[in-house]
């Protein structure tokens, strides 16, 4: 198994993945869900009605519980399910999140195109990142 192979096991081992129904579900019940995909990929197929679009670089400074530049209401138990294209770069994010404090951090398994592939709502592209 490669070194890259490892980190992604180990990462998700920590997590309780979601599928994009129990994602849309748990978005219903007030979850989070946090887009990290470049913005020419949000462009080119859409986004999730609702999320939240944070740039990967910015992503820790705008989740972590205790960080003064955090998103409003993140707490410790916010639930934020990270979205990636397909559902590796996530991983690797939401187990970070995790190590900072966000225990309620999670991925979608598949990424944004195992939520289009289940024919759940997508939105035009290209919404701004939050700042």
């Amino acid at each position: 198994m490669s070194v890259i192979d490892e980190l992604l096991d180990g990462a998700r081992s920590g997590l309780d993945r979601v599928d994009p129904v129990r994602a849309q579900r748990l978005q219903s019940d007030g979850a989070l869900i946090v887009d990290i995909r470049p913005h020419a990929n949000r462009l080119a197929e859409g986004e999730i009605p609702g999320s939240v679009i944070v740039e990967r670089i910015h992503l820790e400074w705008r989740l972590a519980p205790d960080s003064e530049w955090k998103l409003p209401g993140v707490t410790p138990g916010t639930v934020a399910i990270v979205v990636c294209n397909e559902g590796y770069s996530s991983s690797l994010a939401a187990a970070d999140l995790q190590r900072l404090g966000l225990s309620g951090a999670t991925d979608l398994a598949g990424g944004f195109r195992a939520w289009a592939a289940a024919g759940l709502p997508v939105t035009a592209g290209g919404s701004p990142a939050v700042p």
